[in-house]
C-alpha cells in the first residue's frame, strides 16, 4: 500500500533502480544543459537511444513539473527519496531538482522500450 507518489516509487522500484534514476537524474542536472527542455531530452536519449517524439517530450514536461510542485516543502521526502541506495547524492545539486529529475529518471527507466528488447 502506498499513500504518495513518493511511497509508490520506492514501492515499485527495487532500490537498485531507484539509486541507478538518482544517477540519471544527477547526469540529466550536470550533462544535459541549462534548460529543462534539454536535460528531459538528454535523459531521454541516455536512457532510451533517441530523441523523444513531441507528444513524449510533453510527458516528461508535465512530469517535471508536477514532481517540482510535488517536491515543494516537502523536505523529509526529499530526504527519503535521495537517501535510498549505498551512494550518496551530489551534494552540489539543488535536492528539490534532483528528485524531480530523478522521478522522471525513475519513468524512463520503466519504460517498456527501456526493459523490453525488441
Amino acid at each position: 500500500p502506498t499513500d504518495t507518489p513518493l511511497q509508490a516509487l520506492i514501492f515499485m522500484n527495487d532500490v537498485t533502480f531507484v539509486e541507478a534514476a538518482r544517477f540519471l537524474g544527477q547526469r540529466m542536472l550536470k550533462d544535459g544543459g541549462g534548460l529543462p527542455e534539454d536535460r528531459l531530452r538528454y535523459g531521454f536519449r541516455l536512457a532510451l537511444g533517441r530523441a523523444p517524439s513531441e507528444a513524449e517530450q510533453q510527458v516528461l514536461r508535465d512530469s517535471l513539473h508536477y514532481h517540482l510542485d510535488y517536491f515543494t516543502s516537502r523536505a523529509k521526502e526529499i530526504d527519503a527519496f535521495l537517501g535510498v541506495g549505498e551512494s550518496a547524492p551530489d551534494t552540489s545539486l539543488d535536492r528539490r531538482a534532483l528528485a524531480a529529475y530523478a522521478s522522471v529518471a525513475s519513468m524512463l527507466l520503466n519504460m517498456d522500450e527501456m526493459v523490453t528488447k525488441q
